[in-house]
């Protein structure tokens, strides 16, 4: 058993660096169903589980400290690509897709918590807080809502189900309603002829960062990174908390946000690997929360799958409605989707299925979401606590 809590650190770490090597190098089709965040909590809750981590204050402490410190860091970083500038280029129709998709998740969550709150564990809200930020963002605001929360890590297993078997599920319907473009398309009476131009001027840009990244831009990136998590939170806790949701932590991720979101239409913003390091984070805090949770209770999994099933057909339901009265076309209902469910991980790889000169338009909406997945999840949260 690990007592130790730099061992207990320096072995999920090295979880996380191997299964993400493993996952970059290997040519198994395991890695397209189940991404390599998903294994590292499995592996993670694992250890936890069958008692190869313990539960020590070494542990605890050290567990609380980086979670803390690199969370900041993590969402600091990652809005460096976020120039919100740009959406305004994407035209109203984009935003309305966006935003739909946005409002049809939060009440899924809220008609099936309704549904079947009896058959949910205590403090499920949490979870799907947590999920909700995930589905209007990427995996990065679901960490930082759960830290946020303190959501159970045993009830946080079961939003990563979620998260993995509903979110793969949807993923495989947007590409495959891809040939169906043209009709649909025709059944919204939708006009796609601005895609293009917005897209060729996205290109445009994308092709003046090429430079490779070197030791000084990740230095750099590094001490942005933690400098700005450390002031953050320094701020944060000086600020008053109110309730569950707004605590110190709370401000402190605000404060980021709003420092990235300002960066991000700085030079700053032209550094490369930005992403790189924020995915590095990512993969850090993931397997420290896996390694606090355990799989005493999955038995209670498939009410939660059900449920992420039911939430996916309120969205589609949304998404037709919206495509018929504000004539958009499959595209812009597909990226907006992804760009939500799928984040950066999905949402360009779809548009750049209808056109490879649309990748930049899903890289805009996915770090869009990026940056306000956080807020909509901790909205949601705050509505089903209340319920």
């Amino acid at each position: 058993m690990i007592q130790d809590g730099f061992l207990y650190l320096g072995l999920m770490i090295g979880v996380a660096g191997l299964i993400a090597y493993i996952e970059k190098s290997s040519d198994s089709k395991l890695f397209k169903f189940v991404p390599g965040i998903v294994l590292i909590y499995i592996v993670g809750a694992i250890l936890k589980t069958t008692g190869v981590i313990g539960d020590t204050e070494s542990i605890d402490n050290t567990y609380g400290t980086v979670r803390d410190a690199l969370l900041p860091a993590l969402i600091l970083l990652m809005l460096l690509n976020c120039d919100l500038r740009k959406l305004v280029k994407l035209g109203p129709k984009m935003l309305i897709g966006y935003f739909t998709a946005v409002l049809s998740i939060i009440v899924g969550f809220t008609v099936v918590y309704l549904l079947f709150e009896s058959l949910y564990a205590s403090e499920t809200w949490q979870a799907f807080g947590a999920l909700a930020g995930s589905w209007t963002g990427g995996s990065a605001n679901m960490v930082i809502v759960q830290g946020i929360l303190e959501v159970p890590e045993n009830i946080f297993g079961y939003a990563l189900v979620m998260d993995t078997i509903n979110y793969s599920t949807w993923v495989m319907i947007m590409f495959w309603l891809v040939p169906f473009a043209a009709v649909f398309n025709r059944w919204t009476k939708a006009n796609t002829t601005h895609l293009d131009e917005v897209s060729k001027e996205l290109m445009e840009e994308q092709t003046d960062k090429t430079e490779n990244t070197s030791f000084v831009h990740l230095m750099g990136l590094f001490a942005i990174g933690i400098f700005g998590s450390a002031v953050a939170t320094k701020l944060g806790s000086l600020l008053p908390s109110y309730g569950d949701i707004v605590s110190g932590l709370t401000w402190t991720i605000f404060i980021v946000s709003v420092v990235g979101v300002l960066l991000a239409m700085t030079r700053v913003s032209k550094v490369p690997g930005s992403l790189d390091v924020a995915n590095v984070l990512l993969y850090v805090v993931i397997a420290l929360i896996a390694s606090r949770a355990d799989f005493t209770q999955l038995f209670q999994a498939p009410i939660y799958i059900v449920s992420g099933f039911i939430i996916l057909l309120i969205h589609a339901l949304f998404m037709g409605l919206a495509a018929k009265l504000f004539k958009l076309d499959l595209f812009t209902l597909g990226v907006s989707s992804l760009a939500n469910i799928g984040g950066m991980a999905s949402a360009p790889l779809l548009a750049g299925a209808y056109n490879r000169a649309l990748i930049p338009i899903g890289v805009v909406m996915a770090l869009a979401g990026s940056f306000l997945g956080t807020y909509f999840g901790l909205l949601t949260a705050q509505i089903l606590s209340m319920l």
